[in-house]
C-alpha cells in the first residue's frame, strides 16, 4: 500500500506554478496526516495547494476515519469517494514512493519512474472551519501483486484526469489504463523509522 512517498526535488518550472509555497521544504518521507502538495486545474490553470493527506469530507465527524487511499475499482461507487471522483480530482507530485516486501522481515524498496517527477492520481475535499477552508486528499491506488500502488499518470492522462469536463467513461479508462515501468532500489532499514525525514531514508542496502 502506498503509505509513504517523497518530494525533495523539483524543477524551476514546477516551482513557478501558482500556489507553490515560498517556504516549501524537501521531504524524504511523507506519511498520511502530513501536509502535501496537490495540483489542481482551476479555471484552465494548473495550481498547487498545501493539503492534508487524508480525505476529510465536509460531512465527516470522526476524524480518525480520514482515508489516505481510495481504491480505483470502487472509486465511483463508494459514498466516501464518488462525488470527489466526479467533481474534485487532482494529482500529488512525487519523486518516488516506498514499498515494503517480504514475510518474516519486510524489506523497504524505493520506487521511481523514468522522470524526476511522477504524478499520483488523487481526489480532494474541502472542509470549512469557521472562516477557513482546509483541503485534504487521498491517493487513488491500484492492486499490484500483494501491494496497492498509486495510480500514476503520464502527461496526457494527467491532462484528462484534471479536466472537469472529462466524461465518466474516459475516467474509468484511466483507472484501467497501463502503468509505467518502475525502477526499484532495495534500501537499508533506516526508512522504517516513520519519524525520519532526511536523505538517509534513501540509504541503499549494503
Amino acid at each position: 500500500m502506498c503509505g509513504r512517498y517523497a518530494l525533495f526535488r523539483w524543477s524551476p518550472v514546477f516551482a513557478a506554478l501558482p500556489g507553490f509555497p515560498a517556504d516549501q521544504q524537501p521531504h524524504w518521507s511523507l506519511a498520511p496526516g502530513a501536509s502535501v502538495l496537490l495540483m489542481r486545474q482551476i479555471e484552465n490553470e494548473l495550481q498547487l495547494s498545501s493539503v492534508r493527506w487524508g480525505l476529510t469530507p465536509a460531512w465527516l465527524t470522526d476524524f480518525t476515519r480520514t482515508p489516505a487511499q481510495a481504491r480505483a475499482e470502487t472509486l465511483a461507487e463508494q459514498p466516501m469517494f464518488r462525488d470527489a471522483f466526479r467533481l474534485r480530482r487532482g494529482v500529488l507530485p512525487a519523486n518516488g514512493f516506498y514499498e515494503w516486501r517480504g514475510t518474516a522481515r519486510k524489506r523497504p524498496y524505493w520506487m521511481t519512474g523514468e522522470d524526476s517527477l511522477i504524478y499520483f492520481a488523487a481526489i480532494w475535499e474541502a472542509y470549512p472551519v469557521q472562516d477557513h477552508v482546509y483541503l485534504s486528499a487521498a491517493v487513488v491506488t491500484l492492486p499490484a501483486a500483494s501491494q496497492r500502488r498509486p495510480l500514476m499518470l503520464d502527461q496526457a492522462a494527467m491532462t484528462a484526469w484534471l479536466d472537469p469536463q472529462t466524461p465518466p467513461a474516459a475516467l474509468q479508462a484511466l483507472l484501467a489504463g497501463p502503468q509505467p515501468a518502475l525502477r526499484e532500489r532495495p534500501l537499508a532499514t533506516l526508512v522504517n523509522d516513520p519519524k525520519l525525514d532526511a536523505p538517509e531514508c534513501l540509504t541503499p542496502v549494503n
